[in-house]
């Protein structure tokens, strides 16, 4: 399993439970988040402190008041005005690894990515390259809405996944905006069939 925007494991912890015998890799660029991370998986998953997109090197993290809203991209004023308190407050350089260079034939499988990167999940995916034919699941956070300034939509993300061979097999979580407007969901895919 994948996690990428591990935050403070609220999925990784989940999910090593659920399926203890799984390799588990997290990804979380920021340094107080990713220790509570590692010390809540406590040598149950290998972290690593990079965000992960489309190429590798450096970037600017625009860092949340909530961390958990942080993002490569400026944060949004949809995403203020609906979720307060995720304003900006500060940037730092983080590392940026690719997905291509991280997955490989023989880690075992089935392989399940999953990514809540505050709208940078489409990058994510396309850092995968043709090793994207390896992930058998897919969980993603979408927004339906720009709640990050130059984010990729939820249709661009599912567009690209289907073109991929992943089917749209689950909606979870949607979060509303208070005129009732859906802004985001957790979307989940499976390689092939769905079944």
């Amino acid at each position: 399993m994948l996690d990428v925007g591990a935050s403070r494991g609220q999925f990784a912890l989940f999910a090593s439970n659920r399926f203890p015998e799984a390799e588990l890799i997290c990804f979380e660029p920021l340094p107080e988040p990713r220790a509570i991370l590692t010390q809540l998986l406590a040598g149950r998953a290998e972290v690593r402190g990079t965000a992960v997109g489309a190429e590798g090197g450096t970037a600017e993290l625009h860092v949340s008041a909530s961390d958990d809203s942080s993002s490569l991209l400026p944060i949004g004023e949809r995403q203020v005005a609906e979720f307060p308190g995720t304003q900006e407050t500060g940037t730092v350089i983080v590392d940026v690894v690719r997905l291509a260079d991280v997955v490989h034939q023989d880690m075992p499988g089935p392989r399940l990515l999953k990514i809540d990167v505050q709208g940078l999940e489409l990058e994510v995916l396309k850092g995968l390259g043709e090793q994207i034919r390896l992930i058998d699941d897919v969980f993603v956070e979408c927004s339906f809405t720009e709640l990050y300034e130059g984010q990729a939509l939820a249709d661009e993300v599912i567009s690209f996944l289907l073109s991929n061979g992943l089917r749209l097999v689950g909606v979870n979580g949607a979060m509303r905006a208070t005129d009732g407007a859906v802004l985001q969901a957790d979307l989940f895919f499976r390689r092939g069939s769905g079944t």
